[in-house]
């Protein structure tokens, strides 16, 4: 493993910082030898398809301090230095828009930055000074399933080069007395030219979730899941578009890990607060303000990470948000957020089964960190979705209390008008019935005998039934009520003789009380109608 003093920057040799038994400046400068031999020298390659061996070729080049034909003389101790699939991780810098040149630049031209706050794994992190690139220090058992990772990621990277995922550029190993030191190179997550007030790991547990005590003494600690619930209890707000394009992301990220048998990952968060910006701050990349634009590696920045379409990635990733993404507090505050999935070179092997039963009997084992690949995935996307990022809800349009009543006074209004004119028409009905009634009524009884014995004299007056040409009344067929004067012309038929029978006209109480019924029925329809 590796022992460590804490120091400032390792620029004192009493102070700095050692990884098995290697100084930090001596490891800096064997990465840096290293990697622009191995770079160099393979643009000399042509450029073809990966093929599947190509994921497991290693190659090896000795560079003695004295120098030699194809190496330059150095003052560091001899090594040797191992590049893993360099054929493959030609073509994944290649799909990200990084040219040999640039890289080059970015990692050999300039010092590497050291960063004062190493991971709790112990691995040494170095930052280029462009704020593109990270090395890591890795144990000999991630790198072993990073290369056997390689194929799935190459097919992972191809369908879907917008990830949240680490995005490796290189995997190397030094070799010196006796002693393998294996790097990886990756995108940076959190740039140094912005300032992150809160910097959070999150895994979706809350076993030992909370930062220590010296963590928190730290001038930018970083905090865990507990913290974060403390600090940030409402969540961090988004549109809704983002916040669906961020879900979709994780998604599809969570996916491939759970199909890799990755577990105990984490998402790197960091929030910059908009309203605390102090003067200073854009120059805070190593004190030389020479970082005031944002990164140039594609699908590097968060928002470009989360984009579904990339159309809009370079009109997003501006100068302002410097690739971050827009957000909101509850309390309304402007945010921007940066983010990234890290450590996912953790498989559920034998050791993390074990892991996740012994403490299974002793804490609930479903709060621990280490589980299996399954629940693990759906327990960090439930704390993510749930208790981290939140939606904003759209503002609803809430009509006045003018506009909400006027349609129910339209509505009455014109109720009332179909009324009144309803009523206008039974009232016309009515009259013309005791027209009609009246006029039978005067009728003498001559007239109505002699029309009875003889049914080919037709009377000179019809009455109300001129409507018709030709009809017939039977004898239970007219019922005038004198009281309520009602009748019920439903009967009426066309024929071609007219008569009418002694019964014709009955004014008996139970007819009238039919015909009221009858009316009151006619009358419920017309409002159910109106």
């Amino acid at each position: 493993m590796s022992t460590a003093t804490e120091n400032g920057t390792g620029g004192n040799r009493s102070s700095e910082k050692t990884y098995k038994k290697t100084t930090s400046s001596a490891l800096k400068g064997a990465i840096q030898l290293g990697i622009g031999y191995t770079v160099g020298n393979l643009t000399s390659k042509p450029d073809r398809d990966v093929l599947m061996q190509d994921f497991y070729v290693v190659e090896s080049v000795f560079l003695p301090s004295e120098g030699s034909n194809l190496t330059p003389a150095h003052h560091y101790p001899d090594f040797r230095f191992k590049t893993y699939a360099p054929l493959a991780f030609r073509y994944f810098r290649d799909l990200f828009g990084i040219k040999p040149d640039d890289y080059l630049y970015s990692l050999v031209n300039e010092p590497l930055i050291e960063l004062v706050n190493p991971g709790a794994s112990g691995s040494l992190f170095y930052l280029t000074s462009d704020d593109e690139f990270i090395i890591k220090t890795v144990q000999h058992k991630e790198a072993k399933f990073l290369q056997r990772l390689l194929p799935g990621y190459y097919m992972n990277l191809n369908q879907n080069p917008r990830t949240l995922l680490p995005k490796f550029y290189g995997l190397y190993c030094i070799q010196s007395g006796g002693i393998n030191i294996r790097l990886v190179v990756m995108n940076n997550v959190l740039p140094r030219s912005v300032k992150m007030h809160y910097k959070y790991d999150l895994k979706g547990s809350t076993y030992k979730r909370r930062a220590s005590r010296k963590e928190r003494e730290k001038a930018c600690p970083t905090y865990k899941d507990l913290d974060f619930e403390d600090m940030h209890e409402e969540g961090l707000y988004f549109d809704a578009e983002t916040y669906n394009n961020l879900m979709k992301t994780l998604q599809r990220d969570c996916r491939v890990l759970e199909s890799f048998k990755i577990m105990d990952y984490s998402l790197l968060l960091g929030v910059h607060v908009l309203d605390h910006r102090e003067g200073g701050e854009q120059g805070q990349a190593g004190g030389d303000g020479r970082r005031p634009v944002a990164q140039r590696v594609l699908y590097s920045t968060a928002m470009e990470s989360i984009q579904g379409d990339g159309k809009a990635a370079e009109a997003l990733t501006t100068d302002d948000t410097m690739g971050g993404i827009p957000a909101r507090t509850h309390k309304d505050e402007k945010l921007l957020i940066y983010l990234g999935i890290i450590d996912i070179l953790q498989s559920y092997r034998f050791i993390k089964k074990l892991e996740h039963s012994w403490k299974a009997l002793v804490y609930d084992g479903d709060s621990v960190s280490v589980h299996r690949p399954g629940f693990y995935a759906s327990r960090f996307l439930k704390f993510m979705s749930t208790r981290v990022f939140r939606k904003t809800q759209p503002i609803r349009f809430s009509p006045s209390k003018r506009t909400r009543t006027s349609i129910p006074a339209l509505k009455s209004c014109s109720q009332e008008i179909l009324s009144s004119q309803a009523d206008e028409r039974n009232e016309e009905d009515r009259r013309d019935r005791l027209v009609g009634a009246r006029s039978l009524a005067s009728l003498d009884g001559q007239a109505v005998f002699g029309s009875y014995l003889r049914p080919d004299i037709v009377p000179a007056n019809p009455s109300f039934y001129e409507g018709s040409s030709m009809g017939t009344i039977s004898t239970s067929s007219i019922f005038v009520n004198v009281e309520n004067q009602t009748e019920d012309r439903d009967d009426v038929a066309s024929s071609s003789t007219f008569t009418l029978e002694d019964s014709a006209i009955c004014l008996t109480s139970e007819q009238s009380t039919m015909d009221v019924d009858m009316d009151r029925d006619d009358g419920s329809v017309l409002d159910v109608y109106l």
